[in-house]
């Protein structure tokens, strides 16, 4: 049966909904503050202050389109609200493109007939992205902007090719993700791994005319960073700090620590200080073989359950370019997951879709499920409305942190309250004695 004339199919109804849901939960965003690397990037950081500080950094520095959102931002002087409204307005837009995106992927893997059956999973996998108390740091934070702005080009190029639009409107878009962040790079694989997990297979001809243009600006866009001494100092740095193996073990538990916070058994926390490994510990060689083993199961499906392959598949794809090749100065970061746990959401609510539980009971249990989340993400969004509140989450969560914790006392002290700044900075040198801005503010003090 075919819509009534001027009302929306069940798919865009869903996407409104969802989007709305988004854009409501994260109402409480407008009462945050620049935080962290908003000043190196944004307040104090005149390029962005100005169209023509914008172009005269133009091939200079990283992000041009990024840096260009900053600049309409700041040049329309609304101050913090219009940041967030940007924010919150990307993050709706992204869970409205998912909930089309997920429908796409589900005929494709399930089969166009019993598509329409995977509706209901579609949306609560969407809903779960909107409301993961983990979004907040790629939308509450401002300058987290930089993955949701990406994922907006990245899901809107997807959405172009999953509906067979043409080759060059999905190229354009996936060239403006990679203007706005670095890891748009995985786009390519994921367009073969739609292919891989789909019932119907289209032939190696088509795929070279739908897929060419995408792998060639892959490489053209591993050429300009090749070639641009600001992201190749960027990388050079990354191998100062740990070497390629180092990396890799290093990353094991960094994927790990991501996979706590997303199934809840840890909390958000804006600067985690997951330590740098050089060998491999019991723990860690588990958590190894648990990844390996999902990465595994996500291959051995592609045929069974495409779904299933997909969903894992994408999550280790999201996170391939930030947790693999190039260390991070930050082992990990929320925001990290921002995307990567979407597939990871569509492929457990497609499965249950298939089991065919019963539906009061797993819409009562999704319901209360989106509930817990989204109260969680209000209560995250709640610690980003000053400096003290988000370093104290911070030192709460990880109570090792040096840096969190000279991040605290800082704040504490342009707040006038020398005797908590005092005892922050004792604790930052206490745990790190290398911290020497701690220590420098310490002598401020006296």
């Amino acid at each position: 049966m075919t819509p009534a004339a001027g009302v929306p199919d069940r798919p865009a109804r869903h996407a409104w909904f969802a989007a709305l849901a988004a854009a409501i939960v994260y109402l409480p965003s407008f009462g945050g503050v620049f935080q962290f690397d908003d000043y190196r990037v944004i307040a104090d950081y005149p390029v962005v202050h100005s169209w023509a500080g914008w172009w005269s950094g133009l091939g200079q520095g990283v992000r041009p389109l990024l840096k260009a959102s900053y600049t309409l931002n700041w040049t329309l002087g609304a101050g913090e609200f219009g940041f967030h409204l940007v924010n919150i307005a990307l993050h709706a837009l992204n869970t409205a493109l998912l909930v089309l995106i997920g429908r796409a992927i589900c005929a494709r893997c399930v089969g166009a007939p019993r598509a329409a059956g995977c509706d209901g999973a579609v949306f609560i996998a969407a809903l779960l992205f909107a409301l993961h108390p983990a979004q907040t740091e790629a939308v509450t934070y401002i300058s987290g902007r930089s993955v949701s702005l990406m994922t907006g080009f990245y899901l809107g190029a997807l959405l172009v090719y999953l509906r067979g639009g043409h080759w060059a409107i999905s190229g354009a878009l996936f060239a403006l993700a990679a203007a706005t962040r670095e890891t748009a790079i995985t786009l390519p694989a994921v367009l073969l791994l739609v292919e891989l997990c789909s019932r119907e297979r289209a032939g190696w001809r088509t795929l070279l005319r739908r897929q060419t243009v995408h792998w060639a600006l892959l490489c053209a866009g591993l050429l300009v960073l090749l070639f641009n001494a600001r992201y190749l100092s960027l990388v050079s740095f990354g191998y100062t700090q740990r070497s390629l193996i180092d990396n890799l073990i290093t990353q094991v538990g960094g994927i790990a620590h991501l996979c706590a916070v997303l199934i809840g058994l840890l909390g958000s926390n804006i600067d985690p200080a997951l330590p740098a490994l050089h060998e491999w510990s019991g723990a860690l060689a588990a958590q190894a073989v648990l990844l390996a083993a999902l990465v595994m199961l996500g291959l051995a499906q592609l045929r069974t359950r495409p779904w299933i392959a997909f969903g894992l598949l994408w999550f280790f794809i999201q996170l391939a370019p930030t947790n693999s090749i190039v260390p991070r100065l930050d082992v990990v970061n929320d925001r990290q997951l921002y995307l990567a746990c979407w597939g990871l959401f569509l492929a457990l609510c497609i499965q249950i879709a298939q089991l065919r539980p019963a539906r009061s009971h797993s819409l009562a249990m999704a319901g209360a499920l989106c509930v817990v989340l989204a109260g969680a993400s209000v209560a995250r969004q709640l610690d980003y409305r000053s400096e003290i509140a988000l370093w104290g989450a911070s030192v709460r969560a990880a109570p090792w942190n040096a840096r969190a914790h000279a991040n605290l006392g800082y704040a504490y002290q342009l707040a006038g309250r020398k005797a908590e700044a005092r005892r922050e900075f004792e604790a930052a040198l206490l745990f790190g004695p290398r911290e020497r801005k701690a220590r420098y503010n310490l002598l401020l003090l006296d």
